[in-house]
């Protein structure tokens, strides 16, 4: 029997970092005066339970494609690099009107570059968190040198606007982050994930007969103020550091009063009060997928967070999925 060939793999490095980012929005600002006059609610109602005073929708030309297409090119251009330089695109979204075609492949094309790995993942508003931990695995691992990762969302595509447990909520964005190699030790920006899901509580949240997002916001609301804080302390262990050493909290924007439960039990196990906390949906609503990338990008362009700070992200959504990692700021 003759001996099989050794299969070659490529050379690994030392992990992955972020190098650039970059956001996009639509233009249309939707108040909650402005809703107000569709269902029974109104701008206090809505600030005390969600925190939202506004949140954007997207018109019929923006797409989930062109708004990341967008998102992207600004993150390129923010890590010095061209379309050419990257090697997969990763896009998280669950809010594309068909499965097929994927929403990566053609945003690679908008952005200017074909004939390289483009693959779309699904994990809610989870799916940012997911995609970094899979193009930072691609890039330790030497498959890809660098990978745009995007969240992408049109939510008001699936919202019933009649429904105001929803219809307040949701909103439409983009954001995005290109990863890159790091080549030492100490020049790591991205920790392990520390992923999961419930599967058990599917039902809380999805898409109806209609064609109509719907969800359990209660239900929701108690899972999330219970379950995420220790999967963000999970991530802080898989990097081997404390809630001393972050500077930045980035928790998915679903609703402010989450963000500030999960940020309350951070300082209890030792966060610092100086802890940067990002409160993005009080402008922009709740964009799935897109709400922890554009939150940093927006925390950075008013100067609230710098270059070289730590941040611990997490997202949670639908699914229900949740996964989280320490990064550190371009």
């Amino acid at each position: 029997m003759a001996l099989r060939s050794t299969i070659r793999q490529p050379d690994p490095v030392a992990g992955a970092k972020i190098l650039g980012l970059g956001s996009s929005q639509p233009d249309r600002i939707v108040t909650n005066d402005e809703l107000a006059q569709r269902v029974e609610t109104n701008d206090e109602w809505i600030r005390s339970r969600v925190g939202i005073a506004e949140r954007r929708f997207a018109s019929a030309e923006d797409s989930v494609v062109s708004m990341g297409a967008d998102a992207g090119s600004k993150a390129l251009a923010d890590a010095g690099l061209s379309p050419t330089d990257l090697d997969a695109v990763v896009v998280a979204t669950c809010t594309m009107p068909t499965p097929i075609p994927n929403a990566a492949a053609q945003m690679a094309d908008r952005i200017g570059v074909n004939g390289i790995g483009a693959m779309d993942v699904n994990a809610a508003c989870a799916g940012f968190c997911y995609g970094t931990g899979i193009a930072a695995d691609m890039i330790r691992s030497g498959t890809a040198r660098h990978v745009l990762v995007v969240g992408s969302e049109k939510l008001s595509d699936w919202l019933d606007m009649d429904d105001r447990s929803v219809c307040i909520i949701f909103a439409d964005g983009a954001g995005a982050a290109v990863l890159g190699p790091a080549e030492t030790p100490e020049d790591v920006g991205v920790g392990p994930v520390a992923w999961g899901a419930a599967g058990d509580l599917v039902s809380t949240i999805g898409i109806d007969e209609k064609n109509y997002l719907r969800q359990e916001g209660q239900a929701v609301f108690r899972w999330a103020t219970t379950k995420i804080a220790p999967i963000a302390m999970e991530a802080l262990d898989k990097a081997g550091l404390t809630p001393a050493d972050v500077d930045v909290l980035v928790p998915h924007q679903a609703n402010l009063r989450i963000v500030e439960a999960i940020a309350k039990k951070l300082r209890q196990h030792g966060a610092r009060e100086d802890l940067v906390v990002a409160d993005d949906i009080v402008h922009s609503g709740n964009t799935s997928s897109a709400s922890i990338p554009m939150a940093i990008d927006h925390m950075r362009g008013a100067g609230r967070v710098r270059s070289g700070d730590v941040a611990l992200i997490v997202g949670f959504g639908a699914g229900l999925s949740y996964g989280g990692q320490v990064v550190v700021l371009p």
